[in-house]
């Protein structure tokens, strides 16, 4: 039985897997229309921002010498941290932004959700060109190790769907999540190692940075792979992968537990 289930769903993904693509492709127009420059912004936002973050936190976290190269540290953390917020962000309204097709027509609900989250996953791959960009003017070394970089985006999406799952359900029910949410990503930022080192934070501070803060595994990794030119450490790596997985199954749950209510509070 429980195969049977399992085998209508996937043919099921197969066969709306059109859709997604569809809809992916209308948020990546969407986000450029009427922009002279296009798919360049996605490149030339974060390069912007850098320059600004750069002039900003260099005086104030670069003083011990212990951050080498701090424009390439601080571009791979946010490019890290701005998939997980933008893409979560979008997916938490998907279900509310496409109340009118969804009372016309039967359509899988979450792949609106996962079409947010992949729309997201391309635009860090386009602004991966920005990193790219940093790295040969400062003269930062290339490794091997750039090409795991993979490794980390898979952890990243998985986590971003089950979390986009869990608010998107949430924000159906509860439209003050998105505000909540946009307040509570703002701590996030912080506690996020970004725009300073871990090593520089002591005591509770780097206990909840370290254990607590689920984005600190997949920043680490990312910079292992593509600033420090090494592999992670296994600790990184398995909870990575772990909190990745429990919040897709948490998020999953949430989402197919309360979908069948959506079309009476959209």
């Amino acid at each position: 039985m429980d195969k049977g289930k399992t085998k209508i769903r996937i043919e099921t993904f197969i066969r709306y897997s059109e859709l997604m693509k569809q809809l992916v492709v209308r948020d990546l127009k969407l986000k450029y229309r009427r922009s002279l420059l296009g798919y360049l912004w996605s490149i030339l936002n974060p390069l912007l921002i850098m320059l600004v973050m750069v002039a900003v936190f260099s005086n104030l976290f670069d003083r011990s010498g212990d951050i080498k190269n701090y424009a390439v540290y601080l571009i791979s953390g946010r490019t890290v941290f701005e998939f997980i917020t933008g893409s979560t962000n979008d997916a938490m309204r998907s279900i509310v932004g496409n109340a009118s097709l969804l009372k016309k027509v039967y359509v899988p609900k979450y792949v609106f959700t996962l079409s947010k989250v992949t729309s997201g996953l391309v635009n860090m791959v386009f602004s991966m060109g920005a990193l790219l960009l940093v790295m040969v003017f400062t003269g930062s070394p290339f490794t091997w190790y750039f090409l795991l970089f993979p490794v980390v985006l898979i952890q990243l999406y998985i986590f971003c769907c089950g979390l986009g799952f869990f608010l998107a359900q949430a924000n159906v029910f509860f439209r003050d999540v998105q505000y909540i949410y946009k307040a509570f990503t703002t701590a996030w930022m912080y506690i996020t190692p970004i725009f300073y080192s871990v090593e520089q934070m002591h005591g509770t501070v780097r206990y909840i940075i370290e254990y607590l803060n689920p984005a600190y595994y997949y920043v680490k990794q990312f910079r292992c792979f593509v600033y420090e030119g090494c592999l992670p450490d296994l600790q990184v790596f398995a909870g990575g992968c772990i909190i990745s997985l429990l919040t897709f199954a948490i998020g999953l749950f949430f989402f197919k537990k309360s979908q069948d209510k959506f079309i009476l509070y959209i």
